[in-house]
């Protein structure tokens, strides 16, 4: 008989983050996440990790206590925090982009599944530890060894604006040669083979040159292209034409399902999307008018790992291919990625990763990339460990710091004042 849940920890970090260009902005040097612990009457520890902005801390804090004393369960996690969402009174919900994950419009489902996602990670990986099984057994196993992920590359600055914050050793990427530069540096250190850059950033065709510049320096090797929804329908199609037989896919050039479908009728090159796909409710509209061809899942917006599996079917039978969207991730959700991507039949694209700019973590032991790829661990749980020493000194920063939700636009101003963020389309 499994333990039932005694314990509900819930610990807000501040992580180190580069200078990373997008659309909205910049990255700040410190990014909030928060990491949720599950400990069961037997003393076993399940660990998972989400966004850590005001709303989903203040959800998460008001709905660990709930847990204790319950089933360790994930069946009604998603609706037990809606629940608890609802009651809080979370705020905020608008059609802005929001800038952690750049993911579309905001809701309280969204901030709610977010917040559910942690728990149920966090079960998972408990329930794994008590029944001395992986969590990819749980799911209902694996499909294959090993996963394969896609480096991604930023337009960034070679620094933050000021001296004591966070420093590394990529440098500037500006141009073409410089995002070359940085893929080149991917392959050569962590084996990746397919290269997504985040675009929004330039005017289109600087972007497009830079993604000519990447096929002829990787010639035949997968190529993405991601704005955030920077362009205009026309736009898109006039970059679509360009990069035809070049991309692999174009991800969220346009805002909006039936923007997106607009461009898919006139292009052969596949659209995939993180933006107007995040919820149940997006999917139809979405399917009947063939607006996307691959969505990109992420399991902290869906609710979890098996809401991710659902989605996997869903697209199967509608045949649209899906792979995986990341955030500013540490290696529990990396983890937690790679256990359910185990799992997915017929994962044809490689999954977003945010490594290797995150270089902090809270694990004992950072996940190593070999020929691009994570080996799927069969050890118990998630196949990760809680460094308690990192995570307290990564808590005490955010308790020193005011840093309480991202910013991209803020951290822009710090060097361009009259920065705001722009409205769609930028081009």
């Amino acid at each position: 008989m499994l333990s039932c849940i005694a314990e509900v920890r819930v610990t807000p970090i501040l992580i180190s983050d580069p200078p990373l260009l997008n659309l909205q902005g910049v990255h700040q040097p410190y990014t909030p996440r928060t990491i949720v612990e599950v400990i069961t009457g037997s003393g076993v520890v399940g660990i998972g990790e989400t966004y850590g902005d005001t709303d989903y801390l203040n959800i998460a804090q008001a709905f660990g206590p709930e847990l204790i004393g319950g089933e360790l369960t994930v069946n009604d996690l998603p609706a037990r925090v809606a629940a608890c969402t609802e009651r809080v009174g979370a705020q905020r919900i608008d059609n802005t982009v929001q800038a952690e994950g750049l993911r579309g419009s905001r809701s309280m489902t969204k901030i709610a599944l977010s917040v559910s996602s942690a728990f149920e990670v966090a079960i998972w990986d408990a329930l794994g530890h008590e029944l001395g099984l992986p969590v990819h057994a749980l799911l209902g196993g694996k499909v294959r060894d090993a996963v394969e992920y896609s480096a991604y590359l930023f337009y960034r600055w070679a620094e933050h604006p000021e001296p004591d914050e966070p420093k590394d050793t990529w440098g500037a990427a500006l141009d073409p040669e410089g995002v070359v530069a940085q893929a080149k540096r991917m392959a050569d250190d962590y084996g990746f083979s397919s290269f997504k850059l985040k675009g929004g950033v330039f005017e289109p065709a600087q972007e497009v040159a830079a993604i000519r510049a990447l096929a002829e320096a990787f010639p035949g090797q997968p190529l993405r292209l991601d704005p955030n929804g920077a362009w205009s329908v026309a736009t898109s199609l006039e970059v679509a034409a360009q990069l035809e037989g070049v991309a692999e896919y174009l991800e969220d050039p346009t805002t909006g399902t039936s923007n997106m479908a607009q461009v898919a009728a006139r292009t052969s090159l596949p659209l995939a999307t993180n933006m107007c796909v995040t919820s149940v409710d997006e999917i139809a509209e979405a399917f009947r008018t063939d607006a996307v061809q691959v969505v990109l899942s992420d399991h902290h917006y869906w609710g979890g790992l098996r809401a991710t599996q659902d989605l996997a079917a869903v697209c199967r039978a509608f045949g649209v291919e899906l792979s995986m969207h990341s955030n500013t991730h540490l290696g529990i959700s990396l983890a937690a990625m790679t256990q359910v991507a185990a799992t997915i039949p017929g994962l044809r694209y490689a999954c977003d990763t945010h490594r290797p700019w995150q270089t902090e973590d809270v694990i004992t032991e950072p996940h190593t990339f070999s020929g691009g790829k994570l080996a799927v661990t069969d050890t118990p749980g998630l196949g990760v460990e809680l460094d308690r020493d990192s995570l307290a000194k990564l808590h005490k920063r955010w308790q020193e710091s005011e840093v309480r939700t991202r910013d991209d636009a803020a951290a822009m101003r710090r060097v361009h004042p009259d920065w705001t963020a722009p409205a769609f389309p930028r081009w």
